[in-house]
C-alpha cells in the first residue's frame, strides 16, 4: 500500500471545466484518469453543461461536478488534481483564461481549510452557477461548511441563465 493512502475514507467534490480542444473527450478523459488514480474512486458524476465563459474573451466551457471517494489527504488530492491537468495540457498563462482542463477541489467531506495553496470550501463556489448546477444534479443534500446550507438552497442564490445542459453530438 501507498504510504499516502489513508485507511479511512472521505468523500471529495470537485469540478470540471474545458474551453480548449475537445472539450468532452477530455473532460471523459479525465474522469477516466482519476479513477484509475491510487486513492481516487468516482462515485458519481454531473452531465456536462455548456456555460458562458468568466474573464477574457474566449470559447465557451464544457463544465461538470463529480463526486470522489478518495484516500488521500487534501492536499495530495489537490496535487494529485494538478498533475491530471498538465497531463491534459493545461498551461496556466492568465487567470480566468481559456483552458484545456480545470480542475476544482470544491468539498473534501465537511472541512474547512485556508492555506495559501489550499481553501476548502473552494472560495468561489457559492458565486458560481456553472458549478452549484451540476453540483446540485449529484450532491443536492451536501452542507456546504462555511454558510451551513445545502448545495441545492445555496443554487437558488445564483443566476442559472448562463448554465444548458450539453448533448454530445
Amino acid at each position: 500500500m501507498n504510504i499516502y493512502l489513508s485507511t479511512e475514507v472521505k468523500q471529495a467534490a470537485i469540478a470540471l471545466g474545458s474551453n480548449l480542444g475537445d472539450s468532452y473527450n477530455t473532460l471523459e478523459s479525465a474522469l477516466t484518469a482519476l479513477n484509475h488514480t491510487l486513492g481516487i474512486n468516482v462515485l458519481s458524476r454531473s452531465h456536462w453543461y455548456k456555460t458562458s465563459p468568466i474573464g477574457p474573451t474566449q470559447p465557451d466551457y464544457l463544465n461538470g461536478c463529480a463526486i470522489l471517494e478518495i484516500q488521500l489527504s487534501p492536499q495530495l488530492l489537490l496535487e494529485t488534481l494538478l498533475e491530471i491537468e498538465q497531463k491534459f495540457g493545461r498551461i496556466r498563462l492568465e487567470r480566468w483564461g481559456p483552458r484545456t482542463l480545470d480542475l476544482d477541489l470544491l468539498l473534501y467531506d465537511n472541512l474547512i481549510i485556508e492555506t495559501p495553496a489550499l481553501q476548502i470550501p473552494h472560495p468561489r463556489l457559492t458565486e458560481r452557477a456553472f458549478v452549484l448546477v451540476p453540483l446540485a444534479e449529484i450532491a443536492p443534500t451536501w452542507i456546504e461548511p462555511i454558510r451551513g446550507k445545502a448545495i441545492a438552497e445555496l443554487l437558488k442564490d445564483v443566476d442559472c441563465s448562463g448554465v444548458n445542459l450539453y448533448s454530445p453530438a
